[in-house]
């Protein structure tokens, strides 16, 4: 059983020579309940047609920063990898596929992430979520529940650590959900859960970082 951490807590990672290299980033969610529709008109007499209901498309994405906090290289795709770019031109960070629906138990998108392999001068990996065309759809995270983060090693498959995010994101269409840091030579995991009004597109969580 992993570490449980809560909002702002960072643990090492490959303090004391733990040989750990190979993580799985795992982040998962459902969506909640939503209150059924009602009908219009003089006592309910005239019915509205029943609201068509889209499926909320969240979006997992690594993003890639320098020691300055800004976007790595030179090229869109080395900076972030994600549903349209699925693997890192240093091999170092392979997004394992979008998943429309969030249906489904566990983890909903896996990232892979092999730090022996991660570039020296990125300083920092970054995972958000956002809701895809969420602005045109009317969706936020207020109508998503139980996501989470989790990195697993998978040199044994065993769970190094767990981020819940509880907090209520209504009106929020993005998260920066945690981060992958480098510290004196070591790796560390930060446990952010910050919320973003608008990020219906990846590009809004990329201008945090430019």
């Amino acid at each position: 059983m992993g570490i449980n951490l809560q909002k702002g807590q960072k643990i090492d990672l490959t303090k004391g020579g733990s040989g750990l290299s190979r993580i799985m980033v795992g982040l998962g969610w459902d969506e909640a309940q939503q209150p059924p529709q009602q009908s219009g008109g003089l006592l309910g007499l005239f019915k509205s047609q029943p609201e068509v209901k889209q499926d909320i498309d969240c979006d997992a994405s690594a993003i890639l920063l320098n020691a300055n906090g800004k976007l790595y290289g030179t090229d869109a795709n080395d900076c972030v990898v994600y549903f349209g770019n699925l693997t890192h031109s240093s091999g170092a960070i392979v997004h394992q596929g979008d998943n429309l629906t969030g249906e489904g138990e566990g983890d909903d998108e896996q990232i892979m992430v092999n730090l022996s392999m991660v570039p020296s001068d990125v300083d920092k990996i970054v995972f958000v979520v956002n809701i895809y065309d969420a602005n045109v759809r009317n969706q936020h995270f207020g109508m998503i529940q139980n996501a989470f983060i989790r990195l697993v090693d998978l040199s044994n498959n065993s769970e190094i650590c767990r981020f819940n995010l509880s907090e209520n994101y209504s009106g929020m269409t993005g998260m920066v959900v945690g981060e992958i840091y480098r510290r004196n030579g070591e790796w560390k995991f930060n446990a952010i859960g910050q919320p973003v009004k608008e990020a219906s597109r990846l590009e809004s969580l990329l201008n945090l970082y430019v």
